[in-house]
C-alpha cells in the first residue's frame, strides 16, 4: 500500500506551486518533481490536499479532503497511473462537495494522467 505524506514546510508549498498546473471545475492541482528525492522510498506518495476556508465549515472542507483522497487511493490501485515522482498539490474547489463521486473521479485520473507526460 502506498503511503501518503504531506508537505509540511511553506518553501516547499511555494516551490510546487510555481510548476505546472491543471485546472477543473471540481479542483486545481499543481505538480512538479519530487522535493525529497534523497530520502523518497517507493511505497510514498508525495501529496497534500487543500481547502480554502473560504469553501466552507471544517465539516464541509474535510468531507473535501476526504472525498478527493479516496479519489486518489482508488487510482493508486490501478498500477502506472500515478508518478511516484513527482509531488502534488491538490487545491479543492466548494463545486466537489455537491456533485457526484465519479464526476470526481474522472477530472482526478484525467488530471494525473496529464501529469504522468
Amino acid at each position: 500500500m502506498i503511503k501518503f505524506v504531506s508537505l509540511k514546510r511553506s518553501k516547499d508549498f511555494q516551490t510546487i506551486l510555481g510548476e505546472n498546473r491543471f485546472n477543473t471545475n471540481y479542483f486545481t492541482m499543481f505538480y512538479g518533481k519530487s522535493l525529497n528525492k534523497s530520502r523518497k522510498k517507493m511505497n510514498e506518495l508525495n501529496i497534500s490536499f487543500v481547502a480554502k476556508k473560504k469553501i466552507g465549515s471544517a465539516v464541509k472542507r474535510n468531507k473535501i479532503k476526504r472525498r478527493l483522497k479516496f479519489a486518489v487511493q482508488k487510482l493508486l490501485k490501478n498500477k502506472n497511473k500515478v508518478n511516484l515522482d513527482f509531488t502534488y498539490v491538490i487545491l479543492a474547489k466548494s463545486k466537489i462537495f455537491d456533485d457526484e463521486f465519479s464526476k470526481t473521479f474522472s477530472q482526478i485520473k484525467t488530471a494525473f494522467e496529464k501529469a504522468k507526460c
